[in-house]
């Protein structure tokens, strides 16, 4: 049949609308959403308490939620799964991997160099946990270092290519120092004083692209802005993202945190100016210390045509479930909760409409202060934390902020908080401007505990350093961003020269034979094995109560088999003899790692009386002058309150 002129202009007119439509379907962005929810969502808000079996209730909602990332271990979780669980890091890998059968990539954030632990290891011992964590599924090894010292990382990238991973490259994202203040002039200082000189600028954009470029050449195959402290404002991350995906060909992605009030617009920004990876949490687990919730990237996206590479019914479903696993860590939660919200279903007022919009054309136009005066009405709205003015101004990550207030909570010093949130600054440029991600974030953070407890008894600043403080400064953890002041190295170390990490120094632990649990091997396998190379002093704790529990069944299992003998009298009480002589007491409460002296031992000043651990920190107590020891008030794992006696002396 013969079409009309105007039929055919019509037709052709469709065809035309049909083609452009499929142009635009084909050329909408698609956004990949790495989840934090199960590792560093809840190391934020929560202090890494999670628990198995809390996970265990969630990954089935998980499997078809078509995330392209979960990050499911590293970081904390090794240290804290065992610390204060007392459960398996590698069964924790293991459950997400049977689980997820391969239908989102598992990755674990590892510290480089540091690995997942708090000092430099060795490459077999980088190798045997990058081995076994591939071999239990993981996918992804998200690899940093806290100095962003290339050195550090070089080996962990090798590495992973080489086992069958992905390396993906994070470059540590931080702020240079603040200026001075400077004391107040007069009118004619003012008007012919000289001005002070502007201190050089080292956080530049190049400085993250040159790290960027020079982790892709290494062989990542992503790299990722890690804003820890959720110091990138909104124009910031539009200036580094859009350099990065200049400069580097492959996939970018942007981690952040919403602490001081810009992560979400600073998310905003990052998908605007071309970003293929971001970070979020899942709404009970988002915002506050925290990366953005979902759902909110979820509206943005929608309204800047985004299209979000994730099944959101399937998130409603894990979000369901998240508000019980968030009750149950109540105990540890800094925030408050958010008020329900359903993106899918739930009509959003036209208020709130409306600052979506707002945001958006603010955000176009390079308009920071409408941005974000935005998207602090939208969280608001909904309940999320205000912007953190004490984390904004010391400048830390969420992490670290919940981890200090957790420990000194445990330590019974919470009224230690805001003078040692005052000092990290100080800590930070004195040991070499330091970027704060752990493990610097949990070295300086304890540092800056230590010298707020020096001041309150009167004693000067440093009188109490970490092991790892020291270690720091020596230049054992690679070269700081800033040189540390000679003078300050020398009063810290004792020698103004930096020395780097010595590999051949390296001491692998005992594994020791316990005899008291039926003489077996404290470390039964290869992974146990890892785990006391990675974290001695929490591992031995953590493995003697498995050998106990073995023993126990076999002592029970035995038990049926023959009677009973009869239980033994209790031994009479010994009256505890006074304290005579002079003592030496705990600088800071924390958990006894090693004894190096016994009763009638001759010390001389200096020497190493014991070893203790607080805030995940080693410190060493020596003697203050030459005595002899009379008692010893302590053991292994014993845990100490601050100024709690420790030894007598003769």
């Amino acid at each position: 049949m013969a079409l009309s002129v105007r039929q055919v202009k019509t037709t052709k007119l469709k065809l035309c609308m049909d083609i452009n439509t499929d142009m635009i379907l084909m050329e909408k962005k698609k956004l990949k959403i790495r989840d934090l929810t199960l590792r560093d969502g809840q190391q934020s808000l929560f202090a890494t308490r999670l628990s198995q079996g809390e996970i265990d209730k969630l990954l089935p909602y998980y499997e078809n939620a078509g995330f392209y990332i979960m990050e499911v271990w590293g970081g904390a979780i090794p240290d804290s799964v065992m610390r204060y669980l007392d459960q398996s890091p590698w069964d924790r890998l293991r459950a997400c991997s049977k689980v997820m059968k391969g239908k989102s990539l598992l990755s674990a954030l590892s510290r480089g160099r540091n690995l997942f632990g708090y000092v430099p290891y060795p490459d077999n011992v980088l190798e045997g946990f990058y081995k076994e964590a591939i071999a239990n599924g993981l996918n992804v090894m998200r690899i940093f270092d806290a100095l962003n010292d290339i050195d550090n990382v070089k080996e962990s990238i090798r590495l992973i290519n080489e086992l069958g991973g992905i390396a993906d490259g994070a470059v540590c994202y931080t702020v240079d120092p603040k200026a001075p203040e400077q004391p107040k002039q007069g009118f004619f200082g003012r008007l012919f004083g000289k001005k002070p000189a502007e201190p050089e600028k080292i956080f530049t954009d190049e400085y993250f692209v040159e790290k960027a470029k020079a982790m892709e050449a290494l062989g990542a195959k992503i790299i990722t802005l890690k804003d820890m402290a959720g110091l990138v404002n909104p124009l910031r991350a539009a200036s580094i993202i859009s350099k990065l995906k200049a400069n580097v060909k492959v996939p970018v992605d942007f981690h952040t945190h919403c602490t001081p009030g810009y992560g979400l617009a600073s998310s905003v920004m990052a998908i605007i100016n071309g970003v293929d990876i971001l970070d979020t949490n899942i709404w009970w687990f988002g915002g506050g210390s925290a990366a953005p919730a979902i759902e909110l990237v979820y509206l943005f996206a929608q309204k800047l045509g985004v299209e979000i590479d994730v099944d959101m019914k399937a998130v409603g479903e894990i979000r369901k479930h998240l508000l019980d696993a968030r009750r149950s860590l109540k105990d540890f939660d800094l925030g408050t909760l958010p008020r329900e919200f359903d993106p899918l279903n739930d009509k959003l007022p036209a208020e709130i409409e409306a600052q979506l919009d707002r945001a958006i054309a603010a955000a176009k136009a390079s308009d920071e202060a409408t941005l974000l005066d935005a998207c602090h009405a939208i969280e608001q709205y909904f309940g999320f934390p205000k912007p953190n003015e004490l984390v904004k101004n010391a400048e830390v990550p969420g992490g670290m902020y919940s981890n200090m207030v957790a420990q000194l909570k445990a330590l019974h010093a919470e009224d230690l908080l805001d003078d040692a949130m005052r000092l990290i600054p100080m800590v930070r440029r004195d040991a070499g401007l330091v970027p704060l991600v752990t493990p610097t974030s949990q070295i300086v953070g304890s540092q800056a505990v230590s010298v707020a407890l020096d001041r309150r008894k009167g004693n000067p600043d440093y009188t109490t350093k970490s092991n790892q403080f020291i270690s720091l400064v020596k230049g054992e953890y690679g070269h700081t961003p800033v040189a540390v002041d000679p003078a300050f190295r020398e009063k810290i170390t004792g020698s103004p020269i930096e020395k780097p990490y010595d590999v051949t120094s390296y001491k692998q632990p005992e594994n020791p034979v316990v005899e008291d649990l039926g003489g077996v091997k404290l470390a039964s396998n290869r992974e146990e094995e890892l785990l006391l190379e990675l974290l001695p002093s929490v591992a031995n704790g953590f493995l003697r109560r498995r050998r106990a529990e073995e023993f126990e069944a076999k002592k029970a299992a035995e038990a049926k088999t023959q009677e009973a003998s009869a239980p033994t009298a209790a031994e009479p009480a010994v009256a505890q003899e006074p304290i005579t002589g002079e003592t030496l007491v705990a600088p800071m409460g924390g958990r006894i790692v090693e004894v190096k002296v016994k009763p009638g031992d001759h010390v001389k000043k200096g020497d190493i009386l014991l070893v203790y651990e607080a805030m995940k920190m080693e410190n060493d107590v020596t003697a203050e002058k030459d005595e002899v020891v009379k008692r010893v008030f302590v053991a292994v794992d014993q845990v100490v309150g601050t100024d709690a006696v420790l030894i007598e002396f003769e």
